[in-house]
């Protein structure tokens, strides 16, 4: 339900008619628009809208919707810039995605739109002034986390700050240094030699020194004792214990709520989520943890979307997870890829030919006077065991286990090994699964070392744990849908991995988002699909799949002639999952452009036949036995095999 056009704030009349980025900002309760040159740079005391408008393949505008609050932005400040949120998308027809964006927990999207980064500035913004100026310069503390885009964030200045897993800047008057821990990936080094660039350029007018100092390094260098004599002297600093990693996660189940016109939310009941939970009559939250959206049906007005706004806030602020949870905003016919892929049952579009034929077929064997019945799809096949457990994945380096971050653990790279632990309920207790999973890259003595490290956690575990070896392209159906969503990249991060590759000289093919990397995407249903990175060749192309083509300056989408709208509709969540900043062109098997080709290395023979999906199954033990005595009438009962 729209607005009345003189309650849309004049600023926002004309907004979105071309494609690129628009900003506002919220000064003393009103809207202030921000000139291009202004773009990028936010103010720690303000709150602001960003809008971004892309133009389709087919023409039609898409509109995002974000609302930044700084961390020193006052409480009225940023309740307008919510409310000015929803204004705007009526204003655009209320079909924009809107987005909540809180200082230091920006979304990737967000963060996409500026290159390389942003650095709030501390102060407030004023129109007439610009901003608040500061004569002295002050040393601040970076954090630098991001494969795809980079989001840098000010620490405490402190040597309790620093850890192995991310990259830090440290910038000082004179010199910027850069610290990259032990376990930081290649991208994110690259993304923060970009900061540091920036930095130099618009803090120092280019006129400063730039030291990179590597972890663990502290004899020898002249810029690395000057690097820690800022923090009082080196010191070591401590890594994650294995034992660290078996402590329980806090990470609530998701959960669907009904919220009432009085802003009071209601738990919907149910095992699992459907598309028919949902009323076009009312306002829900999905609340998933890390992130939370909050849906409006087509039917409801404005004071109830703000209402669901608030409420939702609110709940967020009571679990004191308001500044870390991800909230975003959505209309009823505009969900995203990702709020989907949490429901179980989602009605697909444009049934494709074969299918439709296929339904004829039964018609007519109906009309014929068989009994026709319908297989069930491989997505209804239920688990063998509980997969609302909790997971905990640790990538293999050497002697020592990195636990891989909750974000990361979905993110597997074929010349690494892993230790998965699956935590579920069983029939009387607490069941413990474990996974050595062995990429087809992964060089011989870190295998030897994954069954060991596997041994000792599942040694202290309680109860009988089952073990299992997994080798990458084997996985057996379970494993899939523990990790409901799953990514295996190409190379590895481990340090014998590095090692084996530079005594063989042998190229580095680790993924790389700036390089050409293809992935073949399959699956079952939302809650077991795969992308794996496979040879950026034709012939790895196979008619049955659907591919995502990174060529560093653009991405394809290429559909196989005999994929289904599974496979469809599975392309397009993982392409968000993958990277939601990438605008895709659209390729149909037969149609592909010469620059498609050109990125394979040219246009080869691959697969064009019907290929079945097969999984490696887990063990079963089956009893056979007579149900009533006679030899002709047996039957199978299924046991679960444990060690």
């Amino acid at each position: 339900m729209a607005l009345d056009t003189k309650d849309i704030d004049s600023f926002f009349h004309g907004a979105g008619a071309k494609p690129g980025l628009e900003i506002w900002c919220v000064e003393n309760l009103r809207l202030i628009p921000l000139p291009k040159s202004l773009h990028g740079k936010f103010y720690s005391g303000n709150a602001y809208i960003v809008l971004n408008t892309v133009l389709l393949k087919n023409g039609a505008p898409r509109h995002d919707v974000h609302y930044w609050i700084g961390k020193d932005a006052n409480e009225e400040d940023s309740s307008l810039a919510s409310d000015k949120a929803l204004e705007l998308d009526s204003a655009l027809g209320s079909c924009t995605v809107q987005y909540r964006e809180v200082q230091g927990q920006e979304t990737e999207k967000f963060l996409s739109y500026f290159k390389p980064c942003i650095i709030p500035a501390e102060g407030v913004y004023l129109s007439q002034h610009g901003h608040l100026d500061d004569q002295s310069y002050r040393v601040s503390l970076l954090r630098c986390k991001g494969d795809h885009v980079v989001s840098v964030k000010e620490v405490s200045f402190s040597r309790s700050s620093l850890n192995h897993n991310d990259v830090f800047i440290l910038d000082t008057a004179s010199k910027i240094f850069l610290f990259s821990g032990c376990n930081s990936t290649i991208q994110e080094r690259a993304k923060a030699l970009e900061v540091v660039q920036y930095v130099k350029e618009n803090k120092h007018g280019r006129l400063c020194e730039v030291a990179v100092i590597e972890d663990g390094k502290f004899v020898g260098d002249s810029d690395v004792g000057e690097f820690w004599s800022l923090f009082g002297g080196y010191a070591p600093i401590p890594r994650d214990l294995p034992s660290d990693a078996l402590e329980e996660s806090n990470t609530p189940p998701i959960q669907l709520f009904w919220i009432t016109l009085q802003g009071k939310l209601c738990p919907c009941e149910g095992n699992s989520l459907n598309k028919e939970m949902l009323d076009s009559n009312k306002c829900y939250m999905l609340d998933c943890g890390a992130e939370s959206f909050v849906w409006r049906g087509r039917n409801t007005s404005v004071t109830e979307r703000k209402t669901s706004i608030s409420a939702t806030e609110d709940f967020l602020r009571s679990q004191s997870r308001s500044t870390t949870t991800h909230l975003t905003f959505l209309t009823e016919g505009f969900e995203t890829s990702v709020f989907r892929s949490y429901f179980e049952s989602w009605p697909r579009v444009e049934p494709k030919l074969y299918e439709e034929g296929r339904g004829k077929v039964a018609a007519i064997f109906k009309h014929q006077g068989y009994d026709v019945e319908e297989l069930p799809d491989e997505e209804d096949c239920q688990p063998y065991i509980n997969c609302e457990g909790k997971l905990k994945v640790w990538r293999v380096n050497g002697d020592e286990l990195i636990l891989v971050p909750v974000e990361e653990q979905t993110r597997l790279f074929s010349g690494n090994c892993y230790i998965v632990q699956y935590k579920y309920a069983g029939n009387e207790r607490e069941e413990n699964l474990f996974y050595a999973w062995l990429g087809h890259g992964s060089v011989q003595e870190d295998r030897v070392d994954a069954i060991s490290h596997m041994n000792t956690i599942a040694d202290s575990t309680k109860g009988d744990p089952v073990l299992a070896r997994v080798i990458q392209d084997k996985e057996p159906l379970q494993l899939f849908l523990i990790f409901r969503t799953l990514i295996i990249f190409k190379g590895g991060l481990s340090r014998r991995y590095k090692s084996f590759i530079t005594e063989n000289d042998i190229v580095d093919d680790t993924y790389d988002e700036g390089k050409i990397a293809l992935f073949r995407v399959q699956g079952t249903s939302p809650n077991s699909m795969q992308a794996i990175q496979v040879d950026q060749v034709a012939s790895s192309l196979n008619s049955s799949y659907c591919y995502i083509l990174q060529t560093g300056t653009s991405t394809f989408t290429w559909i196989g002639n005999l994929s289904s709208s599974i496979d469809h509709d599975l392309l397009d969540r993982m392409l968000e999952l993958i990277n939601p900043t990438w605008q895709p062109i659209s390729v149909r098997e037969g149609s592909e452009p010469d620059n498609f080709w050109e990125a394979l290395g040219g246009k080869t023979e691959y697969p064009r036949e019907k290929e079945l999906k097969q999984y490696t199954d887990d063990p079963h033990l089956f009893a056979l036995m007579s149900t009533d005595g006679r030899r002709n009438s047996l039957s199978f009962k299924f046991y679960s095999l444990k060690r």
